[in-house]
């Protein structure tokens, strides 16, 4: 029996391991940024709320993809930000509240801030590895090729010097079609 254990003990942290890389590993804004301290990645933050149909369906179709899952995990800090979270959240030396707690829909400070005041969900806001803004948040649904499109822009910098249209030409998926 006591021979058996350390196989055990393999045999599940591969499965926890394997279980791991079968979703996206989403975080708070807080840990996330914490985590840029020690390992700099570029963020992806999917700002959404729990009464968004559109929000759901990303979350049930496109961020369940192999490919989007494998992509983000290697090269971003995932994020999720529901837009109207009750709670402070401090980074660096700004504080962000959410001021309208009596309101049934009322925004959160940082998602205000992200989304420069343009409240559309889902809205997915890429950031470099200095926490600062790369582009305007994209809003709206994206199927997973359309992401694909989009993640890999921003993740292998290509946004830097390569104009959209002339990317989206060039542009070779890893997203089989169905």
């Amino acid at each position: 029996m006591n021979k058996l254990l350390p196989l055990l003990f393999c045999v599940l942290l591969g499965l926890s391991s394997a279980a791991q890389k079968d979703k996206i590993e989403w975080l708070s804004f807080e840990e996330a940024v914490k985590r840029n301290e020690k390992e700099p990645k570029k963020f992806i933050v999917d700002v959404y709320t729990d009464w968004c149909g559109w929000c759901k369906k990303m979350d049930a179709n496109t961020f369940t993809n192999p490919v989007i899952i494998k992509y983000i995990n290697e090269n971003y800090w995932a994020v999720k930000l529901n837009a109207e979270r009750k709670d402070t959240v401090v980074l660096g030396q700004q504080t962000f509240i959410n001021e309208n707690l009596t309101q049934r829909r009322g925004p959160h400070q940082l998602a205000v801030a992200l989304l420069n005041g343009k409240m559309t969900y889902p809205s997915i806001v890429y950031l470099d590895e200095n926490v600062e803004l790369m582009h305007p948040s994209i809003a709206g649904y994206q199927d997973p090729k359309s992401l694909e499109e989009i993640i890999k822009y921003f993740g292998e910098g290509s946004y830097q010097s390569t104009p959209w249209d002339q990317y989206v030409k060039e542009f070779q998926s890893a997203i089989s079609a169905n």
